[in-house]
């Protein structure tokens, strides 16, 4: 089986393309080689798929049995890829955002029949866009497009919604002894999930013909709150972490950037049924948990000084939101805050 992979080297690519190779697949991936991640068995072809003239030379007169876009974000981004990959593949996989279920939740079990809308958060509504995008050409004229739906997953990332998932100034802030912020009161749930166990259930919808057509999310059973996510991180890290709990809707009206990740998707409790995916992949089960992955991740950072990036605005953003709760709590405006239950 030939499948070809749009990125294919990043945090949740990586794993589905060794998982790939590993099945016995012919693995190709398509992108510029800027990311110096080993795949030891693929094919790469070095283009940027924006670039018509690069994507034709790369890929000739190559067809294959699943294509898969992982850094499809916006409507004109599907649809080029219709129109380039409607007479070369079989499956088309769009990797969407489990952040496109409506929010908040009208019930906190996520079903792939949840309504999709987001009024906080451009990037959930984009991929909405490309979701109703690829369900018009598969109904009207047959694209064999697949919806898939990550929730937060992790492999060389922090699943966190403040802190700086990509670097490692969190761990460094934890073992310092600095505060760290959680959203609300750290009791909402959450569900985090390794790339590995995303991977099961993703590969094996590929050469599923019975799945075109369809949704789903891929995620963990297991359910964290978010006190417990952060507590997680920092045992890891091998220190107890000093938390501080700063209501959502006070952030998102500080700094607007987390306006969308925060009211637009991580406020709100979600748990996923996950009966959909099993149902198409009988094997699919997430068998990492938390506590066990986190170290895995802590282990991916400390095994290169390169990958330690210690970023000086994400203390400073968190410095920043503290002491402006603290000052506004000081003052009594966060009195009716603190009362309520904030997630």
């Amino acid at each position: 089986m030939r499948v070809l992979f749009i990125g294919g080297t990043g945090n949740i690519s990586a794993a589905c393309s060794r998982l790939c190779l590993e099945r016995g697949m012919e693995v190709f991936l398509l992108n510029r080689g800027q990311r110096d991640v080993p795949i030891p068995g693929a094919r790469f072809l070095v283009a940027d798929i924006g670039d018509a003239d690069q994507v034709d030379k790369a890929l000739g007169d190559l067809t294959f049995d699943a294509v898969a876009n992982f850094i499809a974000f916006v409507p004109s981004d599907v649809e080029r890829d219709i129109a380039l990959f409607a007479e070369r593949t079989r499956q088309y996989f769009f990797i969407s955002s489990a952040s496109a279920y409506q929010k908040p939740l009208v019930h906190p079990i996520v079903t792939e029949s949840t309504p999709l809308r987001n009024v906080h958060w451009q990037y959930s509504r984009d991929k909405i866009a490309c979701e109703d995008r690829l369900t018009t050409a598969y109904r009207e004229q047959g694209f064999p497009m697949v919806i898939v739906r990550p929730s937060l997953t992790y492999d060389t990332v922090w699943p966190i919604a403040i802190g700086g998932w990509d670097e490692f100034t969190l761990v460094d802030r934890i073992r310092r002894g600095g505060e760290i912020v959680v959203h609300g009161d750290g009791t909402s749930l959450w569900t985090v999930t390794h790339s590995e166990d995303f991977a099961v259930g993703f590969v094996g919808l590929i050469g599923n013909g019975n799945a075109v057509g369809h949704a789903f999310h891929i995620t963990s059973d297991e359910i964290l709150t978010w006190d417990r996510i952060y507590t997680t991180i920092a045992e890891a890290a091998g220190v107890a972490p000093k938390l501080v709990h700063i209501p959502s809707e006070f952030l998102a009206e500080l700094d607007d950037r987390a306006r969308g990740s925060l009211l637009g998707d991580k406020a709100h409790s979600a748990i996923f049924d996950n009966s959909k995916i099993k149902q198409f992949v009988p094997d699919y089960v997430a068998r990492i948990p938390f506590h066990v992955g986190v170290r895995r991740t802590l282990a991916w950072f400390e095994a290169d000084s390169k990958r330690q990036r210690i970023v000086d605005e994400t203390n400073e953003t968190m410095d920043r939101y503290i002491a402006a709760w603290r000052q506004a709590r000081g003052a009594g405006h966060g009195s009716k805050m603190t009362r309520r239950r904030s997630s």
